[in-house]
């Protein structure tokens, strides 16, 4: 990459503001849709993630929540009104993209006591696994606790909740094989 040095430079030297300063610029950048917006939420994500690779593009209107609780590879787009709730940890791999209008959660409501109002029984957290090498499709929704192995495609408008094996594609609400990506 032809400014790696440059960028590796300014990463450094940005350890020095506190991770609030990075969470408050990520929220007043966020509806900006130019090369430098892109490049300052990913000073900001490598600043508050608990990992975070190169060459990662956040676009606008990107909501990320619980960021500390995020892990991102290389080689990884997010694209435009994506929302990713990581209060139960999210780890997205390398090369990956997700498209446009995309939620990923890594927690849910309880609900099993009818008695109680669902809102009143809280939540729990399920660790979400992105693998390496992964498209999600424009406007997919993937759930707490759910696991996509590499090589795999979630078709657009797909309800996710659970496996996705190596190599397949699923599609549909909810979420369904549809095919296995072979070899030519």
């Amino acid at each position: 990459m032809k400014y790696k040095f440059l960028i590796h430079f300014i990463i450094k030297i940005s350890k020095v503001f506190p991770k609030s300063f990075y969470i408050l610029l990520l929220r007043l950048i966020r509806t900006h849709e130019n090369y430098l917006a892109i490049f300052i939420r990913f000073i900001c994500l490598k600043n508050c993630a608990k990992s975070c690779g190169d060459n990662v593009a956040i676009f606008s209107n990107v909501y990320i929540k619980n960021i500390k609780n995020i892990e991102v590879g290389d080689n990884v787009s997010i694209h435009p009104m994506c929302y990713i709730e990581a209060s139960g940890g999210v780890k997205i791999g390398d090369n990956v993209s997700i498209a446009h209008a995309t939620t990923i959660m890594s927690e849910e409501h309880i609900y099993d006591n009818p008695i109680i109002n669902i809102k009143d029984q809280g939540v729990k957290y399920e660790k979400t696994i992105i693998e390496s090498n992964v498209w999600i499709g424009a406007g997919c929704r993937v759930l707490a606790g759910s696991y996509i192995k590499q090589g795999s495609i979630i078709a657009a408008g797909a309800v996710l909740n659970g496996l996705v094996n190596e190599n397949t594609i699923v599609g549909g609400v909810p979420a369904k094989f549809i095919k296995e990506r072979i070899e030519p």
